[in-house]
């Protein structure tokens, strides 16, 4: 496994992505290294080192930023399996694993478009009806993580055509300070009372900039209401995405011979590979007519009857 930047311990998406990697250690028995480079110029040099080695049947690259390395790699070991998680590499030897975040998005942009509009309460957080606004805070500005801001902002206007979505990239996934900043100006300077993340370690610090201002949080990649227990108080939801079941269902096939290079596995909302998760504290009290208006969208979108934008 050569993990995003940031590594483990981020309560996120490396940590979903090594879930899944401990799931098929207990089911297949299997033996496994791991990796967690600090930089994305390390991300050649670890994936090169385990296919050089000749001892593993499988290469995991987690995250969009490896592709350029695996690129060259995935050439230069023919005969090494590999597979990368948010991006598309069309070699033999790669299967690749996308999700559908901006459906996902949609949801939590729904969730958000609507609760802004109510005078509504739980936990530590509550909303301004006054204010119809929300936020998105992102990590870095990448054709992933806009799709991430453009299911948000169209989910939030399909509720509220008079909301407005503010948005800030901070530039890095591991700035927990940057991201309390991001999310602080926008609860404090322009009445956000709810803020989405898609920013890893740097979107701890939206949940600690909720938490002290007694606005509300949405979560990314895990339920962070659990992942970050310390904030579940003020964390309305979270967007996850499955990445524990792409990577689980990757040792599978090598473990049963099926590993299937050169094709690439969509996980959207229909094949539940992302979806939007309540809050465990305070998730129930958000009202009927909310989680009932966003179960038919879910629904709509899955259908066609939705159109869900790839772009801002």
């Amino acid at each position: 496994m050569v993990y995003a930047t940031g590594g483990l311990g981020d309560n996120s998406f490396n940590d979903m992505a090594q879930q899944g990697l401990l799931d098929a250690e207990d089911d297949f028995d299997i033996a496994y290294d791991e990796t967690e480079p600090s930089t994305e110029g390390d991300f050649p040099g670890a994936q090169r080192s385990f296919a050089e080695s000749g001892d593993y049947d499988l290469v995991s690259c987690i995250g969009f930023a490896q592709l350029d390395a695996l690129e060259e790699n995935a050439q230069e070991y023919p005969d090494q399996n590999f597979i990368i998680i948010d991006e598309v590499l069309e070699e033999d030897n790669v299967r690749s694993y996308v999700f559908g975040e901006p459906e996902g998005s949609f949801q939590v942009g729904h969730l958000a478009g609507l609760l802004t509009d109510m005078e509504f309460a739980a936990g530590d957080g509550e909303t301004n009806p006054d204010a119809d606004t929300v936020g998105f805070v992102g990590g870095v500005e990448s054709p992933l993580i806009e799709s991430f801001e453009a299911g948000f902002t169209a989910g939030v206007e399909y509720a509220n055509e008079d909301a407005e979505v503010v948005t800030s990239y901070v530039g890095d996934f591991n700035d927990t300070a940057g991201g309390q900043e991001a999310a602080l100006s926008m609860y404090e300077d322009q009445d956000a009372d709810i803020v989405f993340h898609a920013a890893g370690r740097t979107g701890v610090g939206v949940l600690q900039a909720a938490d002290a201002q007694g606005r509300f949080a949405i979560g990314v990649d895990a339920d962070q209401s659990l992942t970050e227990p310390d904030y579940a108080d003020v964390i309305l939801a979270s967007m996850v995405k499955q990445v524990d079941t792409a990577i689980y269902s990757a040792i599978e096939s090598v473990v049963n011979d099926e590993f299937a290079g050169g094709e690439t596995e969509t996980l959207g909302l229909e094949a539940d590979g992302v979806e939007a998760v309540y809050g465990d504290t305070i998730g129930d009290e958000i009202p009927d007519e909310v989680t009932d208006a966003l179960a038919e969208s879910r629904q709509a979108i899955i259908d066609g009857e939705i159109d869900v934008p790839q772009e801002p």
